[in-house]
């Protein structure tokens, strides 16, 4: 720039649009690309959430920042009603879905707290909760994971944990499908006083179990649980989500995002509503998507990939046989037509892996295993 003024912060490369190569490779195949890169549904939400949406007759006025009251408590009886949770002393709020919520956070709680300047999250997982921390000039401090892909708390050093504006928790994770102790987690944030968020949009599909588990199962007091329909109901394009937890973190974060405009448009909370008092449709989507994790777990496997079923999740994340996240990635472009993730979006330690999004269609995906028995009977398309 000219007359001396110094750059501040270049945002950097958004990870999917760094595919762009990789998907030019696989649309040579006739049906083009199958896009297994980015976690967006394909499956329709209930008919009765579309009519709600166009029926609201709430378009004129501005909706309330907090949300309605008919959605905040739709969305306290989802928590009570599919998880046993008590949220007598549980605030709830609404999110214009959760990403802008993860990426605003630690700016909010860094007014709060301007003493304070870290946030904490895994090594591996979800980009936003490390951009969130750069964009609010925060240290952006990964947290080590084990083999099972869960924080490793012993390893966060004191000074870290002293400086930190909250903690940063994923489960079902994100992109490896680990499975959190959330009671040590919320423990380990009230010995320090360090808010706990907990990302749980994915708590519907937990498998091998009956129930998802929140933070919230531990209390209120010093958490916070994040979730959004995005997810759960196949409305990643309504854009709604709630916080809830500790009552006095949801009530100052609350305030300041009034301020700031941030509200889930009238339509949309009307949608959620009906979303939110709907299980039937949420256990349909499960059985699709245990199904198309098989399928897609045993299309990979062909690659001398290490494919393991997450505890939860819509991911497959695989280890490639020589460490190459990238290459693995390019070979199934090359080879099957399929776009994947390289691992190296999610923490500079998954670069050996790649992440699968099992949201395809299944006739895509029926495309994909004709492609692979094509190519098993030496008719690979060139």
């Amino acid at each position: 720039m000219g007359g001396g003024v110094v750059a501040g912060f270049v945002p950097p490369p958004y990870p999917y649009d760094r595919l762009d190569e990789l998907r030019a490779v696989a649309d040579r195949f006739d049906g083009r690309c199958v896009d297994l890169s980015v976690g967006a549904p394909s499956d329709p939400p209930p008919p009765e959430v579309v009519t709600a949406l166009s029926t609201s007759n709430a378009e004129r006025g501005y909706p309330a920042s907090v949300g309605s009251p008919a959605y905040r408590e739709a969305a306290l009886g989802w928590l009570t009603r599919r998880f046993g949770i008590d949220t007598g002393e549980t605030a709830l709020a609404a999110c214009v879905g959760t990403k802008e919520f993860v990426a605003s956070v630690p700016h909010y709680l860094r007014l709060r707290y301007p003493s304070r300047d870290t946030v904490l999250f895994p090594a591996i997982s979800y980009p936003t909760y490390a951009m969130g921390a750069e964009l609010a000039g925060c240290r952006a401090v990964p947290v080590a994971v084990d083999h099972q892909w869960c924080l490793e708390l012993d390893s966060i050093d004191p000074d870290d944990a002293a400086r930190a504006l909250c903690l940063w928790v994923n489960t079902p994770g994100n992109p490896a499908g680990g499975l959190e102790d959330l009671a040590a987690i919320a423990q380990w944030g009230r010995d320090r006083g360090v808010p706990v968020f907990s990302d749980e949009c994915y708590i519907e599909f937990t498998w091998g179990a009956d129930a998802g588990a929140s933070i919230l199962h531990h209390g209120a007091q010093g958490v916070m649980a994040v979730h959004s329909l995005s997810k759960r109901s196949n409305m990643a394009g309504i854009r709604a989500g709630f916080f809830a937890g500790d009552p006095d973190l949801v009530g100052y974060l609350s305030e300041v995002r009034k301020h700031a405009g941030m509200m889930v448009p009238a339509p949309a909370q009307a949608a959620a509503v009906v979303a939110f008092n709907d299980d039937a449709h949420v256990d349909a989507q499960r059985a699709v998507y245990t199904t198309r994790l098989n399928r897609l777990r045993e299309l990979f496997s062909t690659y001398d990939a290490e494919v393991a079923l997450p505890g939860g999740g819509l991911y497959l994340w695989a280890a490639s046989p020589d460490g190459d996240g990238w290459a693995l990635a390019r070979r199934v472009a090359e080879e099957m037509g399929a776009l994947a993730s390289p691992g190296e979006f999610y923490g500079p330690s998954g670069q050996g892996h790649i992440r699968v999004a099992a949201v395809a269609p299944d006739a895509r995906i029926d495309l994909l295993e004709q492609r692979m028995a094509a190519r098993r009977g030496d008719t690979v398309r060139k």
